[in-house]
């Protein structure tokens, strides 16, 4: 989506959602109407029914665990020990193949019928596993002469190979925990290193590491590019929050303290960042109750009304 779009869409939606607090009572005198409560420079005053509406969450600061990772990027490949490459066992011509491409084949099926040269009687070339054809090499009046006819693969299981940097090798060990997931993240899985090849390939200077995973659903197809977050570190902080917390606000880095309906930016100090939470060492407190998600709206809305203020 466009940033421009996008910008001005979130100011449209902070805009309606100030417009949603309780108005000033329209009733009140003349002299009333000179003290009347005005939105108060670098503070969002929103209604409880706006911060619902707009899914914005709040939390109280206190002490989590912050996880940092280093990512890895790879692809699901074929698990080498459960593919079966199929020639038949004797030279001659193919006079008949019982499956096609993409069929699921059990052990010992036929896959094909085959008369050998030398003694012109004919043989069924069998299927070694279950499992399911993704290559099929031959079709009826070929020789085969020892090629390859068919690829077979168990995809019960699939592996994550991925290159692993020289910046990145000494994280990376055999056993090593790593969590997979899809560039779009809708497909997690934990699983461990479960090979770490001794050499490094001589143009990218990368190490391959693999990493099994179960796909009895069929969600990780070979082909796919995915990644791999690895643990290089972890610490239990004594003040933390998400990283939805933070936000730039005026040159600092702030988080919005809530009090009642009003809702304030407090410049903090971060420390450890982690893949989803940040330490912070300075600017706020335990127990202290804080915007978790939705930061950018109330952002959104102090700065439509500094806008409005200068016109």
């Amino acid at each position: 989506m466009n940033k421009k779009f996008l910008s001005i869409l979130v100011l449209g939606l902070a805009l309606f959602a100030w417009q949603l607090t309780p108005a000033t009572n329209s009733t009140a005198n003349a002299g009333d109407e000179e003290h009347e409560e005005e939105h108060e420079e670098g503070i969002a005053e929103i209604s409880p029914e706006a911060i619902k509406l707009f899914d914005v969450k709040v939390e109280q600061a206190n002490s989590s665990l912050i996880e940092t990772f280093t990512p890895l990027m790879g692809r699901i490949v074929l698990n080498e020990n459960k593919t079966a490459n199929v020639r038949a066992r004797f030279s001659g011509f193919v006079k008949a193949v019982h499956i096609n491409l993409g069929d699921d084949v059990k052990k010992g099926q036929r896959l094909a019928t085959v008369e050998s040269n030398e003694s012109l009687k004919s043989y069924d070339v069998l299927s070694p596993m279950d499992g399911t054809v993704l290559e099929r090499k031959t079709n009826i009046g070929d020789v085969t002469n020892g090629k390859e006819l068919f690829v077979i693969a168990d995809l019960s299981t699939v592996w994550a190979k991925y290159h692993v940097f020289p910046r990145d090798i000494h994280y990376v060990s055999k056993g090593q925990a790593v969590g997979v997931h899809t560039l779009d993240e809708k497909n997690h899985q934990k699983t461990k290193i479960s090979m770490l090849f001794p050499l490094a390939d001589n143009l990218s200077q990368t190490v391959i590491a693999i990493a099994e995973l179960s796909n009895t659903d069929g969600i990780w197809r070979p082909g796919m590019t995915i990644e791999g977050d690895i643990k290089v570190g972890e610490k239990q902080a004594a003040i933390a929050v998400p990283r939805t917390a933070l936000q730039f606000y005026e040159e600092q880095e702030v988080v919005f303290i809530k009090e009642g309906n009003r809702y304030e930016p407090r410049p903090v100090k971060t420390g450890m960042v982690g893949k989803d939470k940040v330490e912070i060492v300075a600017g706020l407190k335990r127990g202290e109750t804080y915007v978790s998600e939705g930061s950018f709206l109330i952002k959104a809305d102090i700065l439509k009304s500094t806008v409005e203020d200068d016109d």
